[in-house]
C-alpha cells in the first residue's frame, strides 16, 4: 500500500525514539497501564505521533479499563486503516494509520461497551500526539 506519508526505515529510525519505533514501525506494544494517555481526561485531538495526522478525539475516548487508551470511533473513518491480524495465534483487527501506515493499536467489537459503536480501539499511547483543545 502506498501511503500518503513514506519514508525510509533509517528516516523513521531517526525521527523516533527507539521505544516509538518499535510499536509505530514494528507493530509492538507498550506494556498495559504505562502509557501516557490511559487514564487522561484533556479535552483535544489525538494525532499519529509518527507523521501528525488527525486520528481521534477526546469525545470519543472512554473508560475501558484495559490498560491503553480506548476510543469507540476514530476522527474520521477514513483516518484509519484496519488490517486483518493473525500473529500471536489469534484472530485481531490492526488499526494503522492511513497517512504513514504507523501501527497504532487493535480494534475490538462486541465487547458490550456501553458505547455508540459497540468498538474499542484499543490504541497504544506511544503512537499518539494529544493537541489539548485548551491550548
Amino acid at each position: 500500500m502506498a501511503y500518503e506519508v513514506e519514508k525510509s526505515d533509517e528516516q523513521w529510525r531517526a525521527e523516533l525514539s527507539p521505544a516509538e519505533y518499535q510499536v509505530l514501525r514494528q507493530a509492538g506494544t507498550e506494556p498495559a497501564f504505562r502509557g501516557e494517555y490511559t487514564d487522561t481526561k484533556t479535552e483535544g485531538v489525538y494525532s499519529c505521533r509518527a507523521c501528525g495526522a488527525e486520528l481521534f478525539r477526546s469525545t470519543e475516548k472512554f473508560e475501558s479499563h484495559c490498560g491503553w487508551p480506548s476510543f469507540y470511533d476514530p476522527k474520521d473513518s477514513s483516518a484509519v486503516e484496519l488490517i486483518e491480524d493473525h500473529s500471536h495465534g489469534m484472530a485481531r483487527t490492526e488499526v494503522r494509520c492511513a497517512q504513514c501506515g504507523s501501527h497504532l493499536g487493535h480494534v475490538f467489537a462486541g465487547e458490550g461497551y456501553p458505547t455508540p459503536t459497540d468498538q474499542r480501539y484499543c490504541i497504544n499511547s506511544i503512537s499518539l500526539r494529544l493537541a489539548s483543545a485548551e491550548g
